[in-house]
C-alpha cells in the first residue's frame, strides 16, 4: 500500500525486452535504499512494481505483458522520468490517500494553463472511469496523489502548487501526455457493496425447461 506522497523522482535507466515481458532499471535519485530488501514493492509512476535487483543507487524490476497493456510503460524510454515511492510502514504519516499501485487505466493531458504560481491541467480519462471520480475527490496521476478540482465529461481538472510541481515529475507533463490513473479504492469497494447487495436481493427466477416444455415454449 502506498500513499501517493512522491518520495524523490528516479530516472529510467535501461529497459531490457524479456520476451512478451519486459525489465526496468530505475536509477533512483534521492529515494532512500538502505532499507530496501529484494521482494519490496516501490510504486513507479504510480505501478507498484517488485524489487528483483537493487545497488545503492537503483533497482531492476519485472513488467508483464499486463502491466505493459495497462499502463503508460508502453510508452516510456531510457531517460525518462519517474515518480517513486516505497510501500508505507505502520509508522509512516498518512499524507496522501490510500492508493494500491494498481493503475486502473490511462489518461492523456488536454489542456495545460498556467493560473498565477500554480499549473492548471485537464487530464482525458477512460469513460469507465468516470463514475468513480468526483469533484474534491481524490484519484492517483502518475504515483501522485491530488485532488479533482473540476469536472467535464471524461475529463478532470488538476491545480497543482509550486511544491508539488517541484518535487515530482508534473514539470515535464504536456498536452499528449500519456499519464497512469489509479480511482480511489473506496469508490470501487462502495461500488462492489452496491451491486453485490442488488444481486443477493434479486429474486430468483423460477422459469425452468421443464416449466417452458410444459406450457409449450420449448
Amino acid at each position: 500500500m502506498f500513499t501517493g506522497i512522491v518520495e524523490a523522482v528516479g530516472t529510467l535507466a535501461a529497459i531490457t525486452p524479456k520476451g512478451e515481458d519486459i525489465s526496468v532499471t530505475v536509477r533512483s535519485g534521492k529515494l532512500d535504499m538502505l532499507d530496501v530488501k529484494l521482494g519490496d514493492s516501490i510504486a513507479t509512476n504510480g505501478v507498484c512494481l517488485t524489487v528483483v535487483e537493487f545497488n545503492d543507487n537503483s533497482y531492476t524490476a519485472d513488467l508483464s505483458l499486463e502491466t505493459l497493456q495497462k499502463t503508460g510503460f508502453a510508452h516510456y524510454q531510457v531517460g525518462d522520468r519517474v515518480n517513486l515511492e516505497k510501500a508505507m510502514l505502520p509508522t509512516t504519516r498518512f499524507g496522501g490517500h490510500i492508493v494500491s499501485g494498481h493503475v486502473d487505466g490511462v489518461g492523456e493531458i488536454i489542456e495545460r494553463n498556467s493560473v498565477g504560481r500554480a499549473i492548471e491541467f485537464w487530464v482525458a480519462m477512460p469513460e469507465s472511469l468516470s463514475k468513480y471520480v468526483a469533484e474534491k475527490g481524490s484519484i492517483t496521476v502518475d504515483g501522485i496523489s491530488l485532488t479533482v478540482n473540476g469536472l467535464r465529461k471524461n475529463a478532470f481538472k488538476l491545480t497543482i502548487v509550486p511544491h508539488t510541481g517541484a518535487e515530482t515529475t508534473i514539470a515535464d507533463f504536456h498536452v499528449g501526455r500519456k499519464v497512469n490513473l489509479e480511482v480511489d479504492v473506496l469508490a470501487r469497494y462502495m461500488e462492489r457493496l452496491l451491486t453485490a447487495q442488488t444481486e443477493a436481493s434479486a429474486p430468483e427466477s423460477r422459469i425452468t425447461m421443464e416449466f417452458l416444455q410444459q406450457n409449450g415454449f420449448a
